[in-house]
C-alpha cells in the first residue's frame, strides 16, 4: 500500500490554514481534470461527504470521500481531519494535521495510505511519489492563495 507523508511549514495562522486546507472545493481547482463534487450540506463536519471527479471528455474516475474525523485547530491545538477513500478505484484513508507553532506559524502534516486497484505492488514507490509530488503542489497552492473557491461551479458542485 503506497504510504504519502508530506510537512510543510506556512507563516499562516494555524486557523487560516486549516480553513485553506479543508475547503474541498478548492482542491479540486487544484487537481488537473478534476472537480469536487459535494454530496452533503456545509459546514463540513463528521459524515461530509465529497468525490474528487478526475477525467475528460466523458471518461472519469470517481474518488469519492467521508470525513471521519474533524477537529479543528484551537488556540495552541493541533486540529486534524480524516478522510476514508470509498471508490471501487481508490481505496485507503488520509489526514490533515494543522499545528499551531510557538514561534508563529504552522505546520501542515499529511498522511495517506491507498489502494489502487488495479496497480500491482511492484507500483507503490511509484505511486508514492507521484502522489507526493502532486499532494504537495496542492497543499503549496492551498496555503499560497487565500481565495475562495470560484462558486460559478467549475470548481464544486453540490447534489447527489
Amino acid at each position: 500500500m503506497p504510504v504519502i507523508r508530506i510537512l510543510r511549514r506556512t507563516p499562516l495562522p494555524a486557523a487560516e490554514a486549516w480553513r485553506r486546507l479543508t475547503d474541498w472545493e478548492r482542491h479540486g481547482a487544484r487537481v488537473p481534470l478534476t472537480r469536487t463534487v459535494i454530496t452533503t450540506p456545509p459546514p463540513t463536519r463528521v459524515g461530509t461527504r465529497f468525490t474528487a471527479r478526475t477525467g475528460v471528455a466523458g471518461v472519469t474516475f470517481d474518488d469519492p470521500m467521508e470525513v471521519t474525523l474533524w477537529r479543528p485547530p484551537t488556540e495552541g491545538g493541533a486540529g486534524t481531519v480524516r478522510l476514508e477513500k470509498l471508490g471501487g478505484v481508490v481505496r485507503g484513508w488520509a489526514e490533515i494535521e494543522v499545528r499551531p507553532l510557538p514561534t508563529g506559524g504552522a505546520e501542515v502534516r499529511w498522511h495517506e495510505e491507498l489502494r489502487l486497484r488495479a496497480a500491482p505492488r511492484l507500483l507503490d514507490a511509484a505511486v508514492a511519489a507521484a502522489g507526493r509530488h502532486l499532494f504537495g503542489r496542492v497543499i503549496d497552492s492551498l496555503l499560497r492563495d487565500g481565495s475562495r473557491s470560484r462558486g460559478d461551479g467549475s470548481a464544486a458542485q453540490y447534489g447527489p
